[in-house]
């Protein structure tokens, strides 16, 4: 798990070779750089740290720089970005690659370098020798969209010595989102106005965090659903105000809608929260507060909802009415 590597680099226990893959960026900058503040003093970074980018320069060419002696310094750090050998996906690329000499390395690593490979990739070939042998030797950092414990984990990672509320926790995750750099940004927000007490609350959460678009617009579908109309058409004014484009607002609530329809199609398939993530592509945490709405309404009204929502896209995109009208005319009809 990524935070176990990241608690491992704090300590200062270090592996020789790490394998940072999937398509969550953030993970794999964060990895990075917890891994370039800890290995290296700041004076050590122009003759100890170096990059390539594997779509560019030889794996071979990389290595030797890897072999060579830290100068000043105890270790070397080399990221080695972009392995596209590692995967099936084509490239533009046409720099080839020793990968045996890869592989004769991880059998024997040089004890006073580190390095680090960088596979953004969704999928690595699990075919192939050298993702085998990567898999066997390096210690694996898979930056994949954390999971709701996950998540939790890594915001009281994020908040260290600070004490934070479960139920902040939960209120921050509801309000931000699970965009890490989102979340990153509110954090520190928060940690910065707590920076006396040590301690965040679910009502400083609750005074200081921005509610995502996304978030406004659950809320808005969620007071819909319950016939609470004055305050959902309240929602829809303030985004209106804040120059939010109709078209989206309505594309987000029908986006909304479609996911509560088959969180609830596949819980009555007898799916478990995490499958039905794993079915749908979304994240956990969506699941879960889906699930805690769609036990109130029946599938008929979600599909209703549903073709009301396409009909006023059509209509929208068409010309055929005013936009905000056009949405407010349809939270009426919903009614």
């Amino acid at each position: 798990m990524v935070l176990d590597v990241w608690k491992s680099i704090k300590k200062g226990q270090f592996a020789p070779v790490y394998l940072l893959y999937g398509t969550e960026a953030y993970l794999i900058n964060e990895t990075k750089q917890l891994l370039i503040e800890n290995v290296l003093h700041e004076d050590e970074m122009d003759f100890n740290f170096a990059q390539f980018d594997l779509e560019e320069t030889p794996v071979e060419t990389a290595l030797e720089d890897v072999e060579t002696l830290p100068f000043i310094g105890e270790r070397r750090l080399v990221f080695m970005q972009n392995p596209f050998f590692l995967t099936a996906e084509k490239t533009k690329s046409r720099v080839e690659h020793n990968v045996k000499r890869l592989e004769a390395y991880l059998a024997d690593p040089v004890p006073y370098s580190i390095v680090v490979l960088t596979a953004p990739y969704e999928k690595l070939d699990e075919r192939k020798k050298i993702t085998k042998e990567l898999k066997r030797k390096a210690v694996l950092v898979e930056a994949k969209k954390l999971g709701d414990h996950e998540l939790k984990g890594w915001v009281r990672e994020k908040v260290g010595s600070v004490r934070i509320d479960d139920q902040a926790t939960e209120l921050l995750l509801e309000l931000a989102g699970t965009n890490l750099m989102m979340l990153t940004n509110e954090l520190d927000k928060l940690l910065l106005y707590v920076e006396a007490d040590k301690h965040i609350t679910a009502e400083i959460v609750e005074k200081l965090v921005a509610k995502s678009l996304e978030q406004n617009i659950f809320t808005l579908v969620d007071h819909v659903l319950q016939r609470k109309m004055e305050s959902a058409m309240t929602i829809l004014h303030d985004l209106l105000r804040q120059n939010e484009e109709p078209i989206k607002i309505l594309s987000v609530m029908a986006g909304q809608v479609r996911l509560m329809y088959q969180v609830k199609e596949l819980s009555r398939q007898g799916y478990s929260q995490q499958k039905i993530a794993g079915q749908l592509k979304v994240h956990p945490f969506r699941v879960k507060l889906a699930l805690e709405k769609t036990g109130k309404f029946q599938e008929r009204e979600l599909l209703s909802i549903m073709n009301d929502l396409a009909e006023a896209d059509y209509k929208m995109k068409t010309g055929q009415a005013e936009k905000a009208i056009t949405l407010e005319l349809l939270l009426l009809k919903i009614r």
